[in-house]
């Protein structure tokens, strides 16, 4: 009897220890799948925290540029690239009647040798005149604007005198070399008036969108650019030359 019941017992607590190992082996898996579930969890916590990051980043990024584009910053660029660009194709003109006088000029000294004192003024005033340069940021200089224009200006009136003083000359004006060099100032002189209503065009563009709101801020604030000068004609320019055939 004795033995019965120890028998009973020790069968018993053998299966007490099993129950507990596989109560002990479900606790475990059941905190594994937790464990990866959790894992899941903050793996996707991290990758919607890194979609939000980049989506408010892009959203700065269109922010800015729409900012940028409203307030003028880059029009305000563009317009005075537009100024540089005029200011470019007035220059070329310039230059090429400066090319085009000292053939002119020794053309009518072949017929007019005596007339001296006219051929060494347009020489001078030419010189005078290339000798002035205004570079793109000279621009918003009124006193190297005024100093190129009174020297573009004094080459104008010298070259008027010029060509008062062939009409004194029926040969020289028949001379086909002359007749040529005399066409292609006269389209040249037409280039340069065309050229500077265009880059007083552009200037007035460019100052118009400086000063308006909210470009007025951007350009205060961002870009601190400086008003451009107009071209204007030298006062002595605007005079007729007398006729003088005595």
């Amino acid at each position: 009897m004795g033995f019965s019941k120890l028998s009973s017992g020790v069968k018993n607590a053998s299966y007490f220890n099993q129950a507990a190992r596989n109560v002990a082996c479900i606790a475990a898996v059941i905190c594994r799948a937790q464990g990866e579930i959790q894992k899941k969890t903050n793996g996707w916590k991290i990758l919607e925290v890194s979609m939000i990051k980049n989506l408010v980043r892009l959203m700065v990024v269109l922010l800015s540029f729409s900012l940028i584009s409203s307030c003028g910053y880059n029009s305000i660029q563009q317009n005075e690239e537009s100024v540089f660009k005029a200011w470019g194709d007035v220059e070329s003109n310039l230059q090429r009647r400066g090319d085009l006088i000292p053939n002119l000029v020794e053309t009518v000294k072949g017929y007019a040798a005596h007339e001296k004192e006219t051929l060494e003024a347009v020489i001078e005033a030419r010189s005078k005149a290339t000798s002035v340069q205004v570079s793109n940021k000279d621009l918003g200089s009124a006193d190297a604007m005024a100093r190129l224009s009174q020297m573009q200006g004094g080459l104008s009136s010298a070259l008027s005198r010029l060509m008062v003083v062939v009409e004194k000359y029926p040969d020289l004006k028949a001379n086909q070399n002359f007749l040529d060099l005399q066409n292609q100032l006269e389209g040249t002189e037409n280039r340069i008036n065309v050229a500077r209503q265009r880059y007083n065009q552009a200037v007035e563009l460019f100052n118009s969108s400086i000063r308006k709101f909210p470009n007025s801020l951007t350009n205060s604030f961002l870009l601190h650019l400086d008003r451009k000068e107009y071209f204007k004609a030298d006062e002595p320019a605007k005079s007729v030359p007398k006729v003088n055939f005595g």
